[in-house]
């Protein structure tokens, strides 16, 4: 078992909760795979926490599951164990008593079992926006690798549209380009995108390995999208399921160099700054 890196835990907690985030602004911390945190204001968003000590990661967990005490709200992309992690959420629900969590129908039940009570348990009823006081967030659907609708449970894999502190910015969790989905990008008019590019292929689905778009894609759907910065997210958790985010700096580099991105070190703190912020 992988023991979390000693360089942070209970220091990454205090740097989220010390981090001031005037309007305008969001911070942005790196976990890994599709895994962050984002503060803006006071507001502090998790989404898939993956903080499992797992021997198939490559790299140690930066906090215990137990430390991740400052989460006013968590979200939940698929019920797949590197975004619902069954290691994570029980202690998450035990440490903060009014930790919001909002998942996709299918996964609710497994939020229960993990001890995550009714009255903070949120449906993610794509294309519904959610408003929690001055924060807001609409589920998207996602295709991982195909869109799969259930009439009662709704969409089984989801992004998320966050409007939060004068920013809005998606997470598209696990997800392919289908039709449709760069004209609801692009009518959000996006601050910020984070988006997978450790792509798909025959030999990953004969493992049983879902995909996502690949760096090619993800660097075509934000320019398309018109989203302002775009982010790379899940590449580098597992040895089998990975992909280097230089090529996506490269092709952006080569194909779109006015396109802005940003690569994230390991649980580095970013500080987004929207043009809201210098008026």
């Amino acid at each position: 078992m992988m023991q979390p890196n000693v360089r942070t835990g209970a220091a990454l907690i205090r740097e989220i909760d010390e981090t001031k985030v005037p309007y305008g602004m969001v911070a942005i911390w790196f976990l890994g795979q599709v895994s962050v945190v984002i503060k803006g204001g006071d507001k502090v968003v998790y989404v898939d926490p993956y903080l499992a000590s797992s021997p198939h990661r490559q790299f140690a967990p930066p906090l215990l599951p137990e430390e991740a005490v400052n989460a006013g709200y968590v979200l939940i992309t698929h019920e797949h164990s590197d975004h619902l992690d069954p290691d994570t959420i029980p202690s998450m629900a035990k440490a903060g008593n009014k930790t919001v969590f909002v998942a996709p129908g299918c996964c609710l039940e497994a939020l229960a079992s993990m001890g995550v009570p009714q009255e903070r348990r949120v449906h993610a009823v794509t294309n519904e926006w959610l408003s929690f006081g001055d924060f807001r967030v609409k589920p998207l659907p996602s295709a991982h690798e195909e869109l799969e609708y259930d009439e009662k449970l709704d969409h089984r894999y989801v992004g998320y549209v966050l409007e939060l502190n004068g920013v809005k910015l998606y997470h598209a969790g696990d997800t392919t380009v289908y039709p449709g989905l760069i004209e609801t990008l692009r009518a959000e008019s996006l601050d910020l995108g984070l988006l997978p590019i450790n792509g798909r292929d025959p030999f990953r689905n004969s493992r049983n390995i879902i995909g996502n778009m690949n760096y090619r894609e993800a660097a075509e759907l934000a320019v398309a999208a018109g989203i302002d910065t775009v982010v790379p997210t899940h590449y580098d958790m597992f040895a089998g399921n990975s992909e280097h985010p230089g090529y996506f700096v490269d092709y952006l580099y080569d194909k779109h160099p006015a396109q802005k991105s940003h690569v994230m070190a390991r649980f580095e703190r970013y500080i987004y700054v929207s043009g809201r912020a210098l008026k």
